[in-house]
């Protein structure tokens, strides 16, 4: 912005009035050119901050088409993205308010660079000066407020999409999932496996005491027993009712280890259909990555066969101009 040379071509010597010199009068518009440029270097700044913002907005949305499975997390930042065009949108009217403020600071100064050309009082020229740098102070103030609360704003924005966890989160949470999954597994494995040898092991003790009443009460009884023909035929007939009921409670005992064996044999056939679904999944996969690397490979071979089939064209017209 050009500005009027104040020197021996302008006299203002003849305008001066309750001391005041033309060195003062100079320097007031100077202060006015100040602000102006303060402006245009907070607006510099402004821009610059924009440009940056956009640049790592830019750089989020490319890393977010670069991960996969993220529909979901990209439900969640639409509004986020949203908001943040919101804030563009008001940056982009503050930007253009101060673009105006600007200009009608650059007219003002020219106006009163234009007062003081045509010699206007002093007085008046120093109460136009203060009101401007005022009104230009005030209005630079309410800009840093507004900018402040835009960078704010920007900086919620950014807290929010980084909130949202990336894919190599997610598969980190999943892995470590899996392995307490697993851990779990196991501890429940091993606790039934303790639970099934307290059981066998106190029904073992209970058999054996069973046993051992058994064994006193017959010694006890048996010289009794034997003396007379009733106490005999009583002691065939205990005997007789111990051996059924050992026989049903061998019975029982059977019963429940065919149902064991065949929950292990079901346990074994579910075994080894997981066993083929895992080879099968294997083979898919081993597939799926040699026909990936097959898609690669032809990718980087179509440019090279364009760029032949385009040589054989231009070879081939070339010999027909010929």
């Amino acid at each position: 912005m050009a500005f009027p040379q104040f020197g021996g071509q302008v006299k203002l010597d003849e305008y001066r009035t309750d001391g005041h010199s033309t060195h003062e009068e100079e320097k007031e518009p100077y202060n006015v050119r100040v602000s102006v440029e303060k402006l245009s270097a907070q607006s510099v700044k402004e821009n610059e901050r924009k440009a940056n913002l956009l640049q790592k907005n830019q750089q989020l949305r490319e890393r977010i088409k670069k991960e996969e499975g993220t529909n979901a997390k990209v439900q969640k930042l639409v509004p986020l993205l949203q908001s943040l065009k919101a804030v563009e949108r008001d940056e982009s009217v503050s930007r253009s308010n101060c673009e105006a403020n600007r200009s009608q600071l650059e007219a003002r100064v020219h106006h009163l660079e234009d007062k003081i050309v045509a010699a206007w009082d002093d007085q008046t020229l120093s109460e136009d000066l203060d009101n401007v740098l005022a009104a230009a102070v005030e209005k630079l103030d309410s800009t840093k407020e507004d900018l402040a609360a835009w960078l704010r704003a920007v900086l919620s924005v950014k807290q929010q999409i980084d909130n949202v966890p990336t894919q190599s989160e997610l598969i980190q949470y999943e892995r470590r999932f899996s392995e307490l999954n697993v851990h779990i597994q196991e501890k429940h494995r091993q606790t039934r496996k303790y639970y099934a040898t307290y059981n066998a092991l106190l029904e073992i003790k209970e058999l054996m005491l069973k046993e051992t009443s058994l064994l006193n009460s017959i010694s006890s009884q048996f010289q009794n027993a034997i003396a007379s023909t009733d106490g005999h035929m009583k002691l065939i007939d205990s005997m007789d009712a111990i051996v059924k009921g050992s026989q049903q409670k061998l019975q029982k005992v059977e019963v429940g280890l065919q149902e064991e064996q065949k929950s292990c044999d079901a346990l074994k056939k579910r075994y080894a259909a997981a066993m083929a679904e895992q080879r099968r999944c294997y083979s898919l996969l081993k597939a799926f990555q040699e026909e990936c690397a097959r898609n690669e490979r032809l990718e980087k071979e179509i440019p090279n066969q364009n760029k032949a089939t385009a040589l054989s064209q231009t070879q081939t017209q070339t010999q027909v101009g010929s």
